[in-house]
């Protein structure tokens, strides 16, 4: 799933691409995934792309007056197209969702892999009409989101579990399953710890954020949206390498299984050496 850093690297890639340029029109081949239905997709013909944005995992384009947001979920992808396509996208077949469609022919490709569907879009005249949108937290890369800032929304979380306060989109924007499980590597603590706790602990967090974050946005500075997700994979310590191991302390990498998703840590970095059985089983690791 893009996550922060990847939508942020798309906003740049795009914005270089189509900033200024004509829409001749916008097709949506996976009905589904289109969330809204007035304005309708006809209005973003014959206007031109403006800003492009990022919204914590959501991406807007804005297209004359109105905005085109796109969030990717767990398989979507968007690819650029430099020529116009050989032939005529159909609703129902393959991986491709929409397709929005520049003067020339060139434009991009909204894809979406395996069967389980969660690819959105909507559009709209204000961002802010995206329930996902409306309800997200602070950015953590925002010049106001400072350690202070940080201690109070962890304070407020109490005793929840601080994987899941980094992931939750309506308390920080932007962070998902791979950057918490990175950002927790790097600061040596236990997924499950509790939210709340010491100044010390909050502030050794709140460094590994914004370094794990803003490190991996410099990595992806630059690369075309075809290169991310390899960029995105190759920086990753823990996320995703369960059995390898770690690069800072040569143990073995874990993970937890949950019903549709899955943690990765480091047992001698950040439980003490103990292994996580379950989020059921295994106690609150300090």
């Amino acid at each position: 799933m893009p996550e922060l850093p990847e939508v942020h690297a798309l906003v740049m890639d795009l914005a270089e691409r189509l900033a200024g340029r004509l829409v001749e029109r916008f097709d949506v081949l996976s009905f589904a995934a289109l969330k809204t239905f007035d304005p309708p997709v006809s209005a973003l013909a014959h206007h031109l792309v403006g800003p492009i944005m990022r919204h914590g995992k959501f991406l807007d384009l804005t297209i004359g007056e109105l905005h085109l947001i796109v969030h990717l979920a767990r398989a979507g992808w968007i690819r650029w197209r430099a020529t116009a396509p050989k032939t005529s996208a159909r609703a129902g077949t393959g991986p491709l969702a929409a397709r929005l469609v520049l003067d020339d022919g060139s434009g991009l490709d909204i894809t979406e892999a395996g069967t389980k569907k969660s690819l959105a879009l909507y559009i709209v005249a204000d961002p802010l009409q995206v329930p996902g949108i409306a309800r997200l937290g602070p950015d953590p890369l925002d010049d106001d989101f400072t350690e202070q800032t940080f201690a109070g929304i962890l304070g407020k979380a109490g005793r929840s579990q601080i994987k899941g306060v980094l992931r939750n989109q309506s308390i920080i924007a932007g962070i998902g399953n791979a950057y918490s499980d990175e950002i927790l590597h790097a600061a040596r603590m236990s997924p499950f710890k509790p939210a709340s706790m010491s100044a010390e602990e909050v502030s050794r967090l709140f460094a590994a954020m914004q370094t794990t974050l803003r490190e991996a946005i410099a990595r992806a500075n630059g690369l075309a949206a075809s290169e991310l997700k390899r960029e995105k994979r190759s920086g990753l310590q823990v996320h995703g390498r369960t059995g390898e191991a770690c690069p800072v302390c040569g143990d073995t990498i874990h993970q937890v299984i949950y019903s549709d998703s899955t943690l990765q840590y480091c047992p001698s970095c950040q439980t003490g050496g103990k292994p996580l059985a379950d989020r059921v089983l295994s106690r609150l690791l300090k």
